[in-house]
């Protein structure tokens, strides 16, 4: 299998664990509250983090490597609650769509100006997996026209998990898991102070640890194989493959909770089969 090939492996797996890791999140949320699992599975995933780069000897990267992780941290986690912020306050069928749409264009971008353009089928793939991205990720919202100010959220977020892409693609190149750690080493103070601050927050029950964690161990996988796949292939191809997260998780509520499927998020499914022929040529 060549580096190419490998790459895509990695960036569809990514998606696989971080939709499968949305899903079970969104459930454990619904009982503890959306700090509260970001919290704990942010914790779980820094244990598993450090004690994969201690027993596989991960070489300990530059500094700047470290910084960069470190900042990833910040602006992922910030994307993350400017994201459960909106989807609270504003409406899912923009939210969500408009987020992930800029998640997957600022490394594109980023990518063009470094690496060039990629061939034209696979171009062509990824402007196809940008508009299924927005198609599953699209939900039933009220009517009526969109007000300037419901937007903010849903960009703030997309610019956070986009810069994180960026981010992890710079921190990795020497090594994967230490810059990964380093991510927590940010993020988990900052959930940690803001989890304090609010009187409203507990600490999850003990039959809601196992599907916390399952959050937080599929966040850490989603984010290695990401790391893997911009380690050796090109970011704007990873970012986009990762991005294709939502599709894991519609596929999940309609298999396990038999939520019914929107016509837009089946048509986005296919075209997001036919946009991994194209970029995988």
């Amino acid at each position: 299998m060549g580096p190419e090939v490998l790459a895509i492996t990695f960036g569809i797996s990514s998606a696989i664990f971080w939709g499968t890791g949305d899903f079970s999140a969104g459930f454990a949320s619904k009982k503890n509250g959306v700090l509260a699992v970001i919290l704990f599975s942010q914790l779980v995933g820094a244990i598993l983090l450090f004690s994969l780069a201690l027993y596989i000897s991960d070489p300990f990267p530059p500094i700047r490597h470290m910084i960069y992780g470190s900042l990833a941290g910040l602006v992922g986690i910030l994307g993350l609650m400017a994201l459960y912020v909106g989807l609270s306050r504003g409406r899912m069928g923009i939210v969500a769509p408009l987020s992930a749409l800029i998640t997957a264009s600022i490394p594109i971008g980023v990518s063009f100006y470094k690496e060039g353009f990629p061939a034209n089928s696979q171009l062509f793939g990824l402007g196809l997996a940008l508009f299924s991205v927005w198609l599953l990720s699209y939900n039933k919202g009220d009517k009526g026209a969109y007000r300037f100010s419901e937007l903010t959220l849903p960009l703030l977020a997309g610019l956070g998990f986009g810069l994180f892409f960026v981010l992890i693609d710079s921190a990795s190149q020497e090594s994967v898991l230490w810059p990964l750690v380093g991510t927590r080493c940010m993020s988990l103070p900052l959930v940690l102070i803001l989890f304090l601050l609010r009187s409203d927050t507990r600490i999850p029950a003990k039959n809601q640890w196992p599907l916390i964690a399952m959050a937080g161990i599929f966040d850490v996988l989603g984010n290695l194989f990401f790391a893997m796949a911009t380690h050796i292939g090109r970011l704007d191809i990873s970012a986009t493959l990762s991005s294709l997260y939502p599709a894991a998780t519609v596929f999940l509520a309609w298999f396990f909770i038999k939520e019914r499927l929107l016509p837009q998020q089946w048509i986005g499914v296919g075209l997001a089969l036919v946009a991994l022929v194209l970029i995988a040529n």
